[in-house]
């Protein structure tokens, strides 16, 4: 009974914890015992486990989230999908040329494990748009087994769309009960992540180093950077556009616990 009170006490002091704070320790200890204890080559399994839980579970989360949110959807909301749709793409299409402005003012080298030969750029736009509609139109299992994203979005909007027009109000709880219990789902292996995070920097720093943080802290300095960019610069600007407002009151709300 002790020994259970104790594991309790544990589990309730590391949830009261906030999960940045748990992150920088798994940090500092991963990166300890890369140096100090490089040859306790299982700690990186952690690593390895944390990623590939995300990667499986990702794909689910959007198709149940995206196909859930428009059979339970109102007209009202439906009717401002398009102008949605259309803001994702404006503001994909800033954060993108941010991207390509700070890689040239700040170009940094990156070394990949796998080899790039694999992997040919496309001849042009045709190409481009040639494998966006393949991929679209791909098999949804399969989208989701490989994490297709394109097609994952694609298949999920049609079949949200079309149930939207027979969905009972219990088929509109099971699809928010689905979504929900994937999101908890989720919410479980970010808890998880300092284990994951200090396992994947276990692995980074027995390998190749402690100096790895000298490289890899530029390239996140970068990316960080390039974020903060479009979070309190490009998005602001977008939204004082739109609603013709101050918008830095919503776009804090937001970033308050997302951007985080």
């Amino acid at each position: 009974m002790k020994e259970n009170n104790f594991f309790i006490r544990i589990g309730m002091f590391y949830n009261s914890m906030s999960l940045i704070s748990r992150i920088c320790i798994g940090i500092v200890l991963g990166s300890f015992l890369g140096f100090f204890l490089p040859g306790f080559a299982w700690i990186g399994i952690f690593g390895d486990l944390f990623t590939g839980t995300l990667k499986a579970v990702a794909p689910v989360l959007v198709f149940a989230l995206v196909s859930s949110s428009l059979v339970k959807g109102s007209s009202k909301l439906d009717s401002r999908f398009g102008m949605v749709i259309f803001l994702y793409i404006i503001s994909t299409l800033a954060a993108a040329f941010v991207a390509v402005f700070v890689s040239f003012i700040f170009p940094q080298t990156i070394i990949l494990v796998q080899n790039s030969e694999l992997h040919s750029a496309p001849d042009g736009i045709t190409q481009i748009l040639k494998n966006l509609l393949i991929n679209a139109v791909s098999n949804p299992i399969a989208a989701i087994a490989n994490a297709n994203y394109i097609g994952i979005l694609t298949w999920s909007v049609i079949f949200g769309v079309s149930m939207k027009k027979f969905a009972s109000e219990n088929t509109k709880k099971f699809f928010s009960e689905i979504s929900e219990g994937i999101s908890d789902v989720v919410r479980g292996i970010i808890n998880l992540a300092p284990f994951g995070i200090a396992g994947l920097v276990f692995a980074a720093v027995s390998t190749n180093g402690i100096g790895i943080f000298t490289n890899y802290g530029k390239l996140i300095l970068v990316l960080v950077g390039s974020m903060l960019f479009m979070s309190l610069v490009v998005s602001p600007l977008i939204v004082a556009l739109l609603l013709r407002k101050n918008p830095y009151p919503l776009v804090l709300r937001c970033l308050k616990e997302s951007g985080i």
